[in-house]
């Protein structure tokens, strides 16, 4: 008890003194977060004996004199399984660590030289202290919901089943247009409607659809089989569903609605979101120009609509202590080892078209924004083609089944696509799996520096 109280209390004597920064580590589902996570602690603990970060001017410079894992102030947070992540890189074949399931945080120390003020005068150095927290990129999509009552959440998740999504829906749909608002409400039926809709969900997630509410349906965590799982959208007004007797289908549905908006929601954002100094926002941009069009359209949807749920404003001492807000956002596209370099510019300009409003609204509040093309672990080499006479750039590397190719994957749209694109398709790219990687080895990355240098750049001067 007094060791935790001690650390509690030198959290807040860092952060009084801007010392402690709480990295958010924001994406969608497949983004890519634990390797991301992964690799920035393995970059860093091995920046003292590695020189693998010449864009992170603290390293570059030499003032990075180390990193160490610390004991984090976060008592009842797991730790983030990074131990488990380097095995699954080094194993034999490698292969790409487990992705979240659950929140996690890992915290770090870097002692570095200051380069200016009375510290580098006296030759002293610093410390910073930095929490890394992970979380399942499905209940990210829930934060919206806070704004929705029960019958707008419904009206818009209905809406959503047309297209693809449609035939997914069947079963479910079928089974909620037999369900009377006024019937007695019956646990077992409650339960099979909500199967048929979580059936609906993967179904969804499994063809690259990225907005599925609620998320804790698609991947529930503790909450598995707990009745406030057990709802669905439903084409009733607010006054219909209020007006219905008690015991009712109606009254039950609301109830557990609400009950996960203020007890499942409400906690997670205010236990964590209202806590973040900085964030990363990870975007797969590739998987969804491989799933086609709706796919793509539904990420922008998802992107728009979760770019409103996080609190943005410039660090003060009262915030820093009290009440901490978000003060630099990086978005990322990932995966740009999953393309040849010349396309990284086409990469970043489709990303910046995605985020747009998200840019407008950081630029609104003064805070620091950037994008930029990454790998956290970069998984091929760049090599060349002959095709026709003609000498064209390509990637190699290991697919998922273990064998080596090499392939030129198409061109990544500079723009939002239109239909000429979808009807025209010619981008293509594969998974492929980690490069081989042992123990001491320098983990291969594509701009993991640059990021560090926008995270945590100002910091470590």
């Amino acid at each position: 008890m007094k060791n935790a109280l001690g650390r509690q209390v030198q959290h807040w004597i860092a952060r009084g003194r801007d010392r402690h920064i709480r990295l958010a580590v924001t994406g969608l589902s497949r983004a890519g977060k634990t390797a991301f996570i992964t690799a920035l602690t393995h970059q860093l603990l091995h920046s003292a004996t590695q020189d693998n970060l010449p864009l992170f001017q603290v390293a570059r410079e030499g003032r990075l004199l180390g990193a160490k894992r610390v004991l984090s102030p976060q008592l009842l947070t797991p730790s983030f399984a990074y131990e488990q992540g380097m095995a699954a890189l080094s194993s034999q074949p490698p292969h790409w660590p487990e992705p979240t399931k659950d929140v996690s945080e890992i915290s770090l120390a870097l002692r570095y030289q200051p380069n200016r003020g009375a510290s580098k005068l006296l030759g002293q150095t610093a410390t910073l202290q930095l929490d890394i927290v992970d979380y399942p990129g499905e209940w990210l999509l829930d934060l919206p919901m806070l704004t929705q009552d029960y019958a707008d959440w419904s009206s818009q998740q209905l809406a959503l089943m047309q297209g693809a999504r449609q035939s997914f829906a069947g079963d479910f749909a079928a089974a909620v247009a037999k369900l009377e608002v006024n019937q007695s409400a019956d646990e077992s039926m409650l339960a099979t409607l909500a199967a048929h809709y979580k059936d609906y969900l993967m179904a969804c997630k499994q063809q690259g659809f990225q907005w599925l509410q609620p998320g804790r349906m698609v991947l529930p965590g503790e909450l598995e089989g707990a009745p406030v799982l057990a709802f669905f959208p439903v084409p009733w007004s607010l006054e219909v569903m209020k007006a219905a007797p008690a015991g009712s289908v109606g009254e039950v549905l609301l109830q557990r609605y609400s009950a996960y908006q203020q007890q499942v929601i409400r906690p997670f954002y205010r236990d964590y979101f209202t806590k973040f100094d900085r964030q990363v926002v990870l975007v797969d941009c590739l998987t969804p120009l491989n799933e086609g069009a709706e796919a793509f359209a539904d990420l922008q949807q998802a992107l728009t609509q979760l770019m409103h749920s996080f609190r943005y404003g410039k660090r003060s001492l009262f915030r820093r202590f009290f009440s901490p807000r978000i003060d630099r956002v990086l978005f990322a596209a990932t995966k740009a080892d999953h393309v040849t370099p010349e396309q990284h510019c086409h990469l970043i300009a489709l990303l910046k078209q995605l985020i747009q409003s998200a840019q407008q609204e950081a630029a609104f509040e003064g805070i620091g924004f950037d994008c930029m093309t990454l790998a956290s672990i970069q998984a091929t080499k760049v090599g060349s083609v002959v095709y026709q006479g003609h000498r064209y750039p390509a990637l190699q590397g290991i697919d998922l089944n273990g064998q080596t190719i090499q392939r030129y994957p198409g061109e990544v749209p500079a723009k939002l696509p239109n239909a000429e694109f979808w009807q025209r398709q010619g981008f293509s790219f594969l998974s492929f799996a980690p490069q081989p990687f042992e123990q001491g080895e320098k983990l291969p990355h594509i701009r993991m520096d640059k990021a560090l240098q926008f995270l945590l750049g100002d910091k470590v001067e």
